[in-house]
Parts: C-alpha cells; structure tokens; sequence
C-alpha cells in the first residue's frame, strides 16, 4: 500500500497525508444528518406498527418539521433496513343469507360525503388463535375512516358480533338520520335484528352486488389493514389477548395513523377540521371503547 501510495503524489486523496487527513476528519456533516435520521426512522417505523412505507414515512418526518424529500427517506429507510409492509389477499368471512335480500344499493360505490355520520361501512374479519377463531366486526365512518364501532366474539350470531359494533357507533353518533350504513350480504346484516336497529334509529340499510368486493371495498379495506398491521404480526392465545391488542390498533388508527385517503391525516385531524369550519355541528369525541 505504501509503494502505491508513494506512486500518486501529484495530490489529492490517494496519498498517504490524504488518505490520513480524512480519517482524522470525522464523518461529514450530511453524514451525521443522516445518522441521527436513520435512528429517528427507526423510531417512527416502530412506533407506528412497523407498517409504514416510504410516502408515510416521508409525511410523518414532514409533520415533525423535519426537512427532506421523498427520495431522500427512501434512501436512508434502506440503510434503517424498515420498509412498508403490503397487504396480503382479504380473507372471506361472512355467510350468505337463506332468504332474499331486499335491500337496495344506496351508494353504488360513490363514497363522496361532506360530514360525518353521513355514511358508515360495516365488516367481520376472524383471528385464528390458539383456543379458535375470533371474529372481528367493524363500523367505519366513512367522512373521516374513524373506526366507531367494534366488537370481538367466539361467535358470529348477530347479537354478540355486529349488533354490538352498531351499538357502540349508534351510542357515538349524535345524530343518525338521514345516515346510510352499507354493508355485504352476510346473514347477520341481513338477520332481523340488525336491521330493526337500524330503523329504530332512522337509519337507512344498504348493500352492493353479491360477490362484488368493489361495492364495499372501504369496509374489507379496514379489515385488510388490521390483519396486516396487527393480526399477522404475532401468535395469538384467545380473544381477550386480541381484544386488548385491537384496542390498542384502534386509538392508534384513530389517533395518530396517518391516512393516505385523508391527504395523510389522521381521523381525529379531519373531525377537528371540520367542527373549526362547521362550528354549529359539533362532533362527539368517540374512543376506542373495550
């Protein structure tokens, strides 16, 4: 090394005084950023589920004021090896009903709304556990993506699964007529109870085509999110260990996930949003309630 060091003395880095001066330098300045960068990614990816890819974490160096463009994290994301996790294929979870479903399609897959309580999507998706499948129902807010209602149930009867989650998101809402909830054509949606409680309060039931994904495409969205944000990510023991864990995802998802179809808000951004713009319609402050 030496002999060639000694060959290129016409200057510059390979030299031996070159070659030692930069070591006694240090790491550059655009060095240590992106050091300090890489850790704080690192935090951020962990944080939030280790789910998030390079346009949300891009969004969510941004909001903390942090000044570097997409490319620039796309960069350091792979020397913090984080990366976004895509989702897999959504599985099939409800049971067609014996009777005829009357129900008309109210939305015809325009989910275009201006306040909140205006249109709600609901699903089931189950958790294999230990001690046996889990079913998961959900109903979303269209307006703002918030989650308003959920429930968890060994069982699929109406009663104990989705009639709960509407309960919780009626008990929410301070308003609900004149509100669409649209759903798929499993036996529980269509079961008597159900809707009787939605015409208790004035709300209107809709659903899509049988077979079509595409007509209720937010609501097994959400159900897609949650296995791939939450479920997959572990073993299981029984419902009350997926029930604390989902309790969690849900204020985060509320809280502080940031939505690509909110403009990367969150839920509870876009509610404050519109209550400023809106002060006459004020929004109650739902929870993530166990």
């Amino acid at each position: 090394m030496r002999r060639t060091l000694n060959t290129h003395r016409a200057g510059g880095f390979i030299t031996s005084r070159g070659y030692q001066q930069s070591k006694a330098r240090g790491l550059s300045s655009r060095r240590r950023r992106d050091v300090a960068l890489v850790e704080r990614i690192r935090e951020l990816h962990a944080e939030n589920y280790g789910v998030y890819g390079v346009r949300k974490m891009w969004h969510a160096l941004r909001r903390q004021r942090i000044d570097i463009g997409r490319e620039q994290t796309a960069r350091l994301m792979r020397l913090a090896s984080v990366a976004g996790k895509p989702k897999g294929k959504s599985p099939i979870t409800t049971r067609k009903p014996k009777g005829p479903d009357n129900r008309p399609d109210l939305v015809n897959r325009d989910l275009t709304v201006h306040k909140p309580n205006q249109l709600w999507v609901a699903d089931i998706t189950y958790v294999q556990t230990r001690k046996g499948f889990v079913r998961t129902a959900f109903v979303t807010d269209v307006f703002s993506r918030r989650i308003i209602g959920w429930t968890l149930s060994n069982s699929m009867r109406t009663e104990t699964l989705p009639l709960q989650a509407l309960n919780q998101a009626i008990a929410c809402a301070e308003e609900t007529t004149g509100l669409i909830h649209h759903s798929d054509h499993g036996s529980q949606y269509v079961s008597i109870a159900y809707n009787e409680r939605l015409a208790e309060h004035k709300t209107a039931a809709s659903t899509g085509t049988v077979g079509d994904s595409y007509d209720n495409a937010l609501a097994e969205n959400v159900n897609g999110t949650y296995k791939n944000e939450l479920i997959h990510n572990r073993t299981w023991d029984d419902v009350v260990d997926v029930e604390i864990a989902t309790f969690d995802w849900i204020t985060w998802w509320n809280e502080t996930r940031l939505h690509q179809g909110l403009g990367y808000r969150t839920p509870a951004e876009v509610e404050s949003e519109f209550c400023k713009t809106n002060p006459g319609q004020e929004i109650i402050e739902i929870k993530a309630n166990a």
